[in-house]
C-alpha cells in the first residue's frame, strides 16, 4: 500500500509539472490520477495532519478567505497544506494533499486549508472529517449547475451531518447561511457587521426574501449589501444570531480598517466585501486557539493572486484583475470600482463554459448602471458573451467597445487609456487573463 501511495504522489507531481510546462493548471488531472491510483490517498494523508484541518464553502469569497487564512498559520510558524489555486473539488482537493507529500508518500503539515465547493462537499467528506467549517455567504450562482439556492442549501445540511463534530463558522449577517448552520446540529460561532455601515441599495437582489424555518416574510432592520445584513422573521423566532466576531468601527476610505473587540485589523485592500473575508480569517483563526498578534502585519505581507483583487503594474498601468461570477459578487465589483475616484478604464469578461454556468442571464439582476458614476473613460466587453454584456449595457444606455480577444483588449487600453484599468471576469477567463497579464508583466 505505501508503493501504491508513492506511486500515486509521484505520477500526480510529474503530470503537473507537465501541465505547467503546457501552460495549463493541471491540479485537478493530478488529484485525479492519484485518486485512481491510489483510492485511500486522500483519506490516509488528511490522517498525517498533525494538528486541525479547516474547509471553507460558500458562494462568494473563498480563495480569499482561505488562502489568507493559509497565509496567517504560515505566519504563525505552522506547516500548512492549501489547494491556493481554488481548485475546490473532489480532485482539486485529493491535488492538494497530494503535491504537498514528500517523494516518500509522507505528508510533513501542521493544518490543511481547504477550499470546499458546496456541492463538492458530499464526495469529499467521506474521505476526511473537517475541524472546522468556515461558511461565507450562499447566494444565487449558475442556475443550470447548482439549481436553486435551496438546493445547495441541502447539499450544504447534509454534508455538514457528515461530519458532526466539526464547528462552523458562520456568517451571522446571511440568513441563508445562518439557518444551514443551526439546522445542521453543528456546534458554530459567528461572525458578522453589527450595525448599519451605508445606506442598503434598494435595486440589489436578495435571497433571504423568506423565512427558510417557516415560509413568512423576512424583514430586515438594515442591508449591508443583497441580503446580508441585521434580519429577523416577521412571524417566528428566528432572527439574526449574537455576533461573537462582530467588526466596528468601519472605515472604506483609502484602506479597510475596522475593530473587533479590542483588536485593531488595517489592510490596503478594496472593496467593503473584503471586511467579511478578513473577518472569516480571523474568526477561523481565533476559533482554533490562535493569538494571532500578527494579524495586521500578515495582511500587510498578503498579495492576493489567482485573480482575486491582483493587481499588475504594465509599461505606466496600474492594473486590478478580480472575479465576478455572480450578481452578488458582480455588484460588490463595481462598488470596489466606484470606491476609486480616479479616472478608470474597464474590460468585462464573460464566459458560458460549462464551469461558468451556461446560463447567462444573470447579467440582467446586476446593477450596471451604477457604472453610469463610476468616471469610467471607456467600458470594453470580451469573452465568448461579449455580445450579450454589450447589449446589457445598451440596455441602460451606456456605451460599449467589443473584442472577444481579452488580450487585445488589454493591450489597446494600456496603449490608449488612461492608466487605471480594471478587469472583471467571469471563472473560465480568470487562469487565462492572469496568465496574460503575467506575461506582459514580465514583457514590462
Amino acid at each position: 500500500m505505501k508503493l501504491r501511495r508513492m506511486a500515486a504522489v509521484w505520477t500526480a507531481k510529474i503530470v503537473a509539472k507537465i501541465c505547467k510546462m503546457m501552460g495549463k493548471q493541471g491540479v485537478t488531472w493530478a488529484g485525479k490520477i492519484a485518486l485512481s491510483m491510489d483510492p485511500a490517498i486522500l483519506t490516509e494523508l488528511a490522517d498525517e495532519v498533525r494538528e486541525k484541518i479547516y474547509v471553507v464553502c460558500g458562494t462568494n469569497g473563498k480563495t480569499t478567505t482561505n488562502n489568507l487564512l493559509c497565509s496567517t498559520l504560515e505566519a504563525q510558524g505552522k506547516k500548512v497544506i492549501c489547494n491556493h489555486t481554488g481548485s475546490n473539488m473532489l480532485n482539486g482537493c485529493v491535488a492538494a494533499f497530494v503535491l504537498s507529500a514528500k517523494n516518500n508518500g509522507r505528508l510533513d503539515a501542521d493544518y490543511a486549508c481547504i477550499e470546499v465547493d458546496e456541492a463538492s462537499a458530499l464526495r469529499i467528506f467521506p474521505h476526511f472529517q473537517p475541524d472546522y467549517m468556515v461558511l461565507t455567504n450562499l447566494f444565487r450562482d449558475q442556475l443550470d449547475r447548482y439549481g436553486e439556492i435551496d438546493i445547495t442549501m441541502n447539499l450544504m445540511m447534509e454534508a455538514m451531518r457528515m461530519a458532526p463534530q466539526m464547528k462552523i463558522i458562520v456568517n451571522a449577517d446571511d440568513a441563508l447561511s445562518t439557518y444551514v448552520a443551526m439546522e445542521s446540529g453543528n456546534p458554530y460561532v459567528t461572525y458578522g457587521i453589527g450595525d448599519k455601515v451605508f445606506e442598503e441599495s434598494i435595486n440589489e437582489i436578495k435571497e433571504g426574501r423568506f423565512c427558510k424555518k417557516c415560509g413568512a416574510k423576512m424583514e430586515y432592520h438594515f442591508y449591508h449589501f443583497s441580503q446580508l445584513g441585521d434580519y429577523y422573521c416577521s412571524h417566528c423566532d428566528f432572527k439574526r444570531p449574537e455576533i461573537k466576531y462582530n467588526a466596528t468601527n468601519i472605515q472604506t476610505q483609502n484602506q479597510l480598517s475596522f475593530d473587533v473587540g479590542t483588536r485593531h485589523i488595517a489592510a490596503n485592500y478594496r472593496g467593503f466585501y473584503n471586511v467579511y473575508n478578513i473577518l472569516a480569517c480571523y474568526a477561523a483563526a481565533r476559533e482554533g486557539g490562535l493569538e494571532i498578534a500578527n494579524f495586521t502585519d500578515v495582511l500587510k505581507k498578503y498579495n492576493p493572486e489567482n485573480g482575486r483583487n491582483e493587481h499588475f503594474s504594465i509599461k505606466g498601468t496600474e492594473i486590478i484583475l478580480n472575479l465576478a461570477k455572480n450578481p452578488a459578487g458582480f455588484n460588490q465589483n463595481i462598488s470596489a470600482v466606484m470606491e476609486d475616484e480616479k479616472k478608470k478604464d474597464l474590460i468585462i469578461l464573460i464566459n458560458d463554459n460549462d464551469q461558468d454556468g451556461t446560463d447567462v442571464s444573470w447579467l440582467w439582476d446586476v446593477d450596471f448602471d451604477r457604472l453610469a458614476d463610476a468616471n469610467v473613460s471607456s467600458i470594453t466587453v470580451s469573452g465568448i458573451r461579449c455580445q450579450d454584456m454589450r447589449l446589457r449595457l445598451k440596455y441602460v444606455d451606456i456605451t460599449s467597445k467589443v473584442e472577444p480577444d481579452v488580450e487585445k483588449a488589454i493591450r489597446e487600453s494600456i496603449a490608449c487609456g488612461c492608466g487605471n484599468l480594471y478587469v472583471l471576469v467571469n471563472y473560465t477567463g480568470l487562469y487565462s487573463t492572469h496568465n496574460i497579464l503575467k506575461k506582459m508583466e514580465n514583457e514590462n
